[in-house]
């Protein structure tokens, strides 16, 4: 548990038991970023790949007064440049209620403490062009946007022929 400097507010890593929780979240990330078309995640699906045997990522719960008000949900990558590990940041969410108190300020403040006591060599994330106050806020705590990169997604059908274009997958 993380202790912020935010009256009655901690962030925890979360635990199986909050895989309802974690979807919940997303879903209003989703609803939110007009994307819940998007969302094909379950409950089930997010305990097997958060919590099973080889786990894919990690989540932060951020409470106020012991009531969830936000989540960070994050994985290691590498900088191939640096030569070390890096924290990916794949979503941060605040319930819009709960904004402006501090609360997503907290949550990427524990995250650049834990890619800190990791040894990473940098914290990122992506976000939407068109989320100007989000853009605003992270460029606030120091943030910088990476002109000239653009992200790039082969997902579905598409993956599965990218796969099969060149390779055979043997046991």
């Amino acid at each position: 548990m993380y202790e912020t400097k935010i009256e009655n507010y901690i962030i925890r890593p979360a635990v199986p038991a909050d895989s309802g929780l974690i979807l919940q979240f997303i879903c209003e990330l989703a609803e939110y970023e007009k994307l819940t078309h998007e969302v094909v995640a379950n409950e089930e699906q997010i305990r097997q790949h958060l919590f099973g045997d080889a786990p894919h990522a990690e989540v932060l719960i951020g409470e106020h007064a012991e009531r969830p008000v936000g989540f960070a949900l994050f994985f290691h990558n590498f900088s191939t440049f640096l030569g070390r590990p890096g924290i990916y940041l794949e979503d941060l969410f605040v319930r819009p209620d709960d904004r402006g108190k501090g609360f997503g300020k907290a949550l990427l403040s524990c995250l650049a403490q834990i890619a800190v006591d990791r040894n990473c060599g940098r914290l990122e994330w992506s976000v939407l062009d068109w989320n100007q106050p989000a853009i605003d806020f992270y460029q606030s705590l120091g943030a910088t946007s990476m002109n000239g990169w653009t992200v790039n997604r082969v997902t579905g059908q598409e993956l599965e022929q990218l796969a099969a274009t060149f390779v055979t997958h043997h046991d």
